[in-house]
């Protein structure tokens, strides 16, 4: 009697390791040079998000950038990262010597400045709060000329008699100062500068006594040059006997 033999069982076919995190989405040239057109098209910041509008549903708008970003580095144009997006910026290095034919745009007023450091710092703030931190009054023309270069913007209404107006800073102030956060700022204790005090030798220094000499020098020759002129004018005036 004859046993039964159980046929052979097949192997399972081998199951293949997961592609690591980091390879997991590789650009194509497609992806990189559809980014590279849309960066240099746009005006302002350009963000992952609205990338990821004009490329597959399949691709990684962040991976993209990146690669765009390594792509640029060391040239002289480099993709930056401004205003929470990225943008074309000419390398900083080269930037003395564009100066000599490139025109640079002109620069906001003292007080403009001043105003805009202000609110970049104080956000959301009133006028009134602005000039009470200047110590002085500001006039609407300052803040219409940086509402009209979109560095800022109403912010709302504070709830307070008046309701006053609210300013704030714009994502066009992050881009054109290169700043990708508001958290970007320098700190305002980095941009106090302490001045160093004045010893008291250097406030009240003390007559040394050459300094004593020549002004008894000059006393003596101003009593020497009196008297000539007295004895001078004591004779006769001319013409009389």
């Amino acid at each position: 009697m004859s046993e039964d033999v159980p046929p052979p069982v097949a192997d399972p076919p081998p199951v293949a390791d997961p592609p690591p995190v980091g390879d997991a989405y590789q650009p194509d040239e497609d992806a990189l040079r559809l980014a590279e057109a849309l960066v240099f098209a746009t005006a302002g910041p350009v963000t992952a998000r609205a990338l990821s509008q004009l490329l597959p549903e399949t691709a990684d708008a962040d991976a993209v950038l990146s690669a765009l970003r390594a792509r640029y580095a060391g040239r002289g144009v480099e993709l930056v990262e401004a205003g929470g997006g990225v943008m074309f910026r000419t390398a900083e290095d080269l930037a003395p010597r564009l100066r000599k034919v490139v025109q640079v745009p002109r620069r906001l007023p003292r007080v403009a400045m001043e105003t805009l450091a202000i609110i970049a710092y104080h956000q959301p703030v009133t006028r009134a709060e602005i000039e009470e931190i200047r110590g002085t009054a500001l006039a609407q023309q300052t803040l219409e000329a940086l509402m009209e270069a979109e560095l800022i913007v109403l912010k709302g209404r504070r709830e307070t008699p008046g309701r006053p107006a609210m300013w704030g800073t714009t994502p066009q102030f992050l881009a054109q100062f290169g700043l990708n956060d508001l958290r970007d700022l320098p700190r305002r204790e980095d941009l106090l500068l302490e001045l160093p005090v004045p010893t008291a030798a250097a406030v009240s220094p003390e007559p040394t006594g050459e300094g004593q000499g020549e002004g008894e020098a000059q006393g003596e020759g101003q009593g020497e040059g009196e008297g000539e002129a007295e004895a001078e004018g004591s004779g006769p005036p001319p013409g009389e006997p």
